[in-house]
């Protein structure tokens, strides 16, 4: 199974990116697509939703960004220490944007935002990078991309992954928000997910 790609952003173009795709958006897809093409093909739901699962986390620009839209690691972090200090992030219980002895912050980065010394430990080992020692490295689109195509499918998240809600005859677009952060926005990125399966689906040349 493959797709026509031109298909595919002909049909976004509108549909998602309000009649206009920049450069940079399209290499965020294309570089979901061929993460997501490189393990096999699976069911084009889990693409559709991962895609939608990046347009919501990066502001629709489809890059690799830090936690708060901030331009800087330290900008970065005073906005979450702000936050947190006002009460505007009840279900923080530890502080993870506050620096480490070497000067390091594991707040969020990425297509789907990582966050916690742990979790970069453990995508460190999925990417082959140590994420640990340069956490930046999560920036990088191609890691970013990574980051979301295997945490997606192997549950590497929350422990749910996209064969729980898409398998069969069964397409919970609602639920699957679950396999990154809860109920948060989960009709949204519903909406956008089953916008983005039309354009694949449009696309799809078996």
């Amino acid at each position: 199974m493959r797709i026509d790609r031109r298909i595919v952003f002909a049909g976004l173009r509108n549909a998602v990116f309000g009649g206009r795709l920049s450069q940079a958006q399209v290499e965020g897809v294309e570089a979901v697509l061929t993460r997501f093409s490189a393990r096999g093909w699976a069911d084009p739901r889990w693409l559709a939703y991962m895609l939608a699962t990046a347009h919501h986390e990066t502001g629709g620009s489809m890059q690799a960004v830090r936690e708060t839209f901030a331009a800087t690691d330290e900008a970065a972090v005073e906005r979450l220490e702000r936050a947190f200090r006002a009460g505007r992030l009840p279900t923080v219980k530890t502080p993870y944007w506050r620096r480490d002895a070497q000067g390091r912050s594991y707040y969020g980065r990425g297509l789907v935002q990582i966050t916690h010394r742990e979790n970069y430990q453990t995508m460190s080992r999925v990417t082959g990078l140590d994420l640990v020692a340069e956490p930046d490295l999560a920036l990088r689109l191609d890691v970013a991309a990574t980051i979301l195509v295997v945490g997606m499918t192997e549950g590497l998240f929350s422990g749910a992954r996209l064969a729980d809600f898409f398998c069969g005859m069964k397409a919970d677009w609602t639920g699957a928000r679950k396999i990154v952060n809860g109920t948060d926005r989960a009709g949204k990125i519903a909406v956008t997910a089953r916008t983005f399966d039309a354009a694949i689906r449009a696309g799809l040349v078996v």
